[in-house]
Order: C-alpha cells, then structure tokens, then sequence
C-alpha cells in the first residue's frame, strides 16, 4: 500500500470503440440460421427494444404505430476499447478499471510447453476478440452480448514454477526468484503463486465476468484454477472530477505513483528492449498480494490518528505537513513543541522513493470484499499489483523497511503472495509469450 498516485485516465492504450456502421457483424455460428450480432454492432440498437414507450415514458403496452427509431451508439464507459496488441501488454499504464479478477492457473500433470504454448495462443485470441467488443470464437456465453468493450483489459503471466514445468529453466529470469520472507506475513500458500496469472480488468461487472469465464474455459485439459480472487474500485464518472482512488479505510490511495508522462518512467517499470532474458523485452514484473485490512479496529481510531498512521490528510489526501495531495511531503516540519508534522513512522514517510534509494513501482490495485467470517469481522480489503522493471529493487526495499516500523501494519495482514514475469506487448499475429514458447 505505499503512497504512489493511481494512473491517469488518459490512458496511452485507450481508443474509442469503432461505430456500428464501422464493424461488420460477426458470421453466423455453426447451427445457428441468423447468425449471432457482435457487440459492437449492438451498440447502436439499444434503444430498438423501448418501442412501445413514449419520450415522456408512457405505460407498457401503450398502442401506437411503429415509428423509426434512430440508434445511438454507446458512449463514455461502454465504447472505451484497450489495445491487445502493443509494444506493453494492456492493463499495466490503462487507467484503474471499476471491476477486476486475478486468477492464477497451474499446469495439469502431462502438459508441457507445447500444451502451454497453444494455451497462450488460444488465451490471446480470445483476449483480443473480447477487449475489441466481440464475441469469444467458440462457446461464447453471451453474459455481455448488449454491452460494449468497457475498457476490458487481459493481461498475462508466468510465474516461477511455470519454467520448470515447461523445461525452460534457462530462461527463467533471475529477477523471478522467490520474494524473501516478510515478518507481516501471514501467508496462505494455497492462495499464492502459480504457472501461469492472468490479470482481467474492466468498467462493466459483465464484461469483466465474461472474460473471466472464457479464459478458464479456454483453459480445457492443459491447466486448472489454483486461485482466483475479485476486486473493484470506484466507477468511472462518479465522481465530479477524476479523483486518487480510495481504499477501504478511506484514505487517497496512490498519491505518489510514478506517471508515464515522467522521463524516467519506463526505465522504472518496463524492462528495456536491450534486457535480458531477450523475451523480456518491453516486460514488466508483478506482484500480487492480498492485504486484509482490520477495519474494526481501524474505524475505532479517531479521524486524527488515522491521519497520523498514514501522514495524510484523510478529507483530500494532502500531507500533514500542508499543502494539497501533489504538494512535497516536508518531512522535517515540526510543531510549536518540536514534534514531527508527519509522524516517524507514517506509512507515506516509510514508502516515498526519496526515502527507499528511488525505488519505485506502479501500484494498479482493486478493493476486495469476501464477505463477513466465523468472528464478525469483514474480510475485505486491497487486492494489491505493483509493476516494476525489476522488484530487487523495486518492491523488495520498500517492503521490507514497512516490515521494520510502519505505524499500517498493525491494521493490515499480508495474506497470499505471487510474483509474475508479464512478457511484453505481443505483435500483429502473435500470440502472448511466442518468443520464449517457440524461440
């Protein structure tokens, strides 16, 4: 949870979906005499079914001649489409989605790295037919037939165990080892790791939810589900203007995220096109953990000491020190009686970059919320992923000095844990991971 702002909404990957007018329509499926529409061709008839109702909304069944009726594409939330294919993959720098879904597969017992290079392949094509608006190739179940693109993302994975299963222990990067021990820890192995992640973002719970549902289809004989989780954040436009996130305790989350718009930015998330392994190239690493916040006893501070845990102002997010949310933190500022503004040790203080020999990395977290357990207390809050070029020293440093003192984890507990290489963006006619399956 450290203190970096969440990515803008004007997302680099993020183009408006074509008109109906633009999209051909999808052939007809096999046994089918007409056929099934696309989604994207639906986004114009919305208004087709509301025949019998008058503008000023007359009662069902009212009795009138047909009357033409002029389609209005979707627009805003439905018609914003992500780009598959790219120098990165989608749903890294794509702005926060309202819904999102992390599940992680392993290999099934005889599937090797032909089994997972057509799983790739099969995963990619699917990826690419859904985020532009239209229907999976086989199966499709039709849970978002009515609805647009919404933003959906698909983003792949391989974690550690993934090169072993695959005899590609060679190209197994050095900076997928193992995340060292945390003594905020309490990890349920069972709900961590995995071959192979898969990261589903959108701004439609139907959407979201179909794409999920193709993927594990998609899955078939080569891999099974070892852990799925679901998440969410504010939706966009429900706010007046476009915001910093806020978790479930309140608090602006994400103040101080690195921006794509700073020079420096893909040489802190990306790893460069000259990096090794070769088929990391234009990559990125994730880690994905689970923090359950203790809100009982978090909403029995007072709305002070909540500010003095994390160092900021709860109402906009700004420092203690004063100022607004983008105003530098003054670390040093003290009060008439020689105490620091912003406590030693505040959660902002102990995560700024300046104060971690620069580290940095690029939070993209959903809100969870599982319900209530066996003792009353909710189960619910941040399904945390942070990108990096490299989380030796991206993750790991920051981590560890929150593990030394930070005034949060007394309200946090670290509960699953996955560190993923996320290749780079694949190319027109490739599949996601082709250059480490067939090189």
């Amino acid at each position: 949870m450290a203190d970096q702002s969440t990515p803008g909404t004007s997302a680099p990957s993020a183009r408006k979906a074509p008109t109906p007018e633009e999209s051909p329509g999808t052939p007809p499926s096999a046994g089918s005499p007409t056929g099934v529409m696309s989604r994207r061709r639906l986004l114009g008839t919305a208004g087709a079914t509301g025949l019998a109702l008058g503008a000023a909304g007359a009662a069902v069944g009212y009795a009138a001649a047909p009357t033409p009726v002029k389609t209005v594409p979707l627009t805003s939330v439905g018609a914003d489409m992500a780009m598959f294919h790219g120098k990165h993959q989608p749903g890294i720098t794509t702005a926060l989605q309202a819904r999102g879904h992390l599940v992680a597969f392993d290999l099934t017992a005889g599937s090797g790295r032909r089994e997972a290079a057509a799983l790739l392949r099969r995963w990619s094509v699917t990826a690419e037919r859904l985020m532009a608006g239209e229907a999976a190739a086989h199966e499709d179940t039709d849970v978002a037939r009515d609805a647009g693109p919404s933003s959906l993302t698909v983003t792949f994975g391989f974690g550690h165990s993934f090169f072993s299963r695959t005899g590609l222990e060679k190209q197994r990067p050095l900076a997928l080892d193992p995340l060292p021990d945390f003594s905020s820890d309490r990890l349920d192995k069972a709900r961590s790791d995995g071959d192979l992640w898969v990261q589903i973002g959108a701004n439609d719970a139907l959407v979201a939810f179909h794409a999920l549902r193709a993927i594990q289809k998609d899955a078939g004989a080569a891999a099974r589900v070892r852990w799925q989780m679901n998440g969410f954040n504010r939706s966009p436009g429900a706010t007046t203007e476009p915001m910093t996130a806020r978790n479930l305790m309140g608090q602006i989350d994400g103040t101080r995220n690195p921006k794509p718009s700073e020079p420096d930015f893909d040489g802190r998330i990306f790893v460069p096109a000259s990096g090794t392994p070769e088929w990391m190239a234009n990559g990125s690493y994730a880690v994905v953990r689970r923090i359950r916040m203790l809100l009982d006893d978090w909403e029995k501070l007072s709305g002070k000491a909540q500010e003095d845990v994390i160092g900021r102002k709860k109402s906009d997010g700004a420092p203690l020190s004063g100022g607004t949310e983008t105003t530098a933190m003054d670390l040093d500022k003290t009060d008439a009686d020689g105490n620091l503004i912003v406590p030693v040790n505040a959660h902002a203080r102990i995560t700024r970059p300046d104060q971690n020999g620069g580290a940095a990395m690029l939070r993209r977290p959903f809100s969870f919320h599982d319900g209530i357990g066996a003792d009353g207390t909710p189960d619910a809050g941040l399904l945390f992923v942070c990108w990096q070029a490299d989380p030796v020293r991206g993750f790991v440093p920051v981590q560890r000095k929150l593990d030394r003192g930070d005034a949060l984890s007394t309200y946090i507990r670290h509960e699953s844990s996955g560190l993923f290489a996320v290749p780079g963006g694949a190319a027109e006619g490739e599949y996601v991971g082709q250059r480490l399956l067939e090189g």
